[in-house]
């Protein structure tokens, strides 16, 4: 399969597209970023590397941080994590509270706003040091040094009101053991970290690689395991648009209210786009459209 050459045809073609929809201003910070970025970059598990337009640029990736929580808190607990969050598509906004109080606060799965508190909170309940020790994970994953933003943080800490109710009515509900402004602090810096297209495809690529770090031959995950993180990535990856981009792209993939994808076809490759205007379900406009052009045009996909 010749990746770059299909790339730079989807590429030119998306980026000739007037970007639609809004930056996420509801950070402030993230209002500040130029909204006529537009990188992609492909790691492929037979150690090709290959990117285009602004793929080397460090950005908020926001919720793709979610799927390294997941992966390392699934890593410690193993199984017993979905004791305290659900697998199943929530049908509702990332920052939705209506279902928690019906589902006695378990939330509908770990890549919603409320999954992920649960998910942080049993982090720090089993990492003596929950940032550090996060950190070093993620260094495991690739030869990339990836870093939080403390700006970017305590932007969204400024502005976090929904997630803070969202935190302490799951803690009433008895889901969270922390204390919530400990829990919130951490997943504040969770969704701060920063890293381009090129740093985060080459990060994930071990979820296409049965669990295993290409440059390393390192377990991350076990085979299964790594099935049933792609498996909800599938079904959960983005929120209330997660039906509509496996109908059309059909592979797995995680996106950030940054602008940021990334989509792992398993066995393949991993991809990650950056475009930081977003559609009305809160994803990135021209990352949807490259993405889905992208599995159109070489015609793989899962299914």
């Amino acid at each position: 399969m010749n990746y770059n050459h299909l790339i730079q045809k989807v590429y030119t073609k998306i980026e000739a597209v007037a970007p639609q929809g809004e930056v996420a201003s509801y950070i402030p910070e993230l209002s500040k970023i130029n909204p006529n970025k537009f990188g992609v970059h492909i790691s492929t598990t037979q150690n090709f590397n290959f990117g285009l337009g602004d793929y080397q640029e460090k950005f908020s990736i926001q919720s793709v941080s979610k799927v390294i929580s997941l992966c390392l808190a699934y890593k410690i607990l193993g199984e017993t994590i979905w004791k305290r969050v659900d697998v199943e598509p929530s049908g509702t906004k990332f920052n939705s509270l209506l279902q928690l109080e019906a589902d006695n606060g378990i939330p509908r799965n770990p890549f919603i706003n409320a999954g992920a508190l649960v998910i942080c909170d049993m982090l720090i309940s089993n990492l003596e040091n929950p940032e550090e020790d996060l950190l070093a994970f993620i260094a495991n994953l690739s030869d990339h040094k990836v870093e939080f933003s403390l700006k970017i943080a305590a932007s969204e800490k400024l502005t976090g009101y929904r997630n803070v109710a969202l935190c302490n009515f799951i803690k009433s509900l008895g889901n969270i053991d922390n204390e919530p402004e400990v829990v919130l602090d951490f997943y504040f810096k969770l969704c701060s970290l920063e890293a381009s297209c090129e740093e985060l495809s080459q990060l994930f690529l071990f979820l296409a690689n049965q669990g295993k770090t290409l440059h390393s031959n390192l377990e991350i995950l076990t085979k299964s395991q790594t099935k049933r993180v792609n498996a909800i990535m599938q079904t959960c990856g983005f929120y209330d648009e997660s039906g509509e981009f496996s109908f059309r792209v059909g592979i797995p993939g995680k996106s950030g209210v940054g602008g940021g994808i990334m989509a792992i076809h398993p066995g393949k490759y991993s991809i990650v786009t950056w475009s930081p205007k977003l559609n009305e379900k809160g994803n990135s406009y021209k990352g949807m459209r490259f993405l889905e052009d992208f599995t159109t045009l070489t015609e793989q996909s899962i299914f």
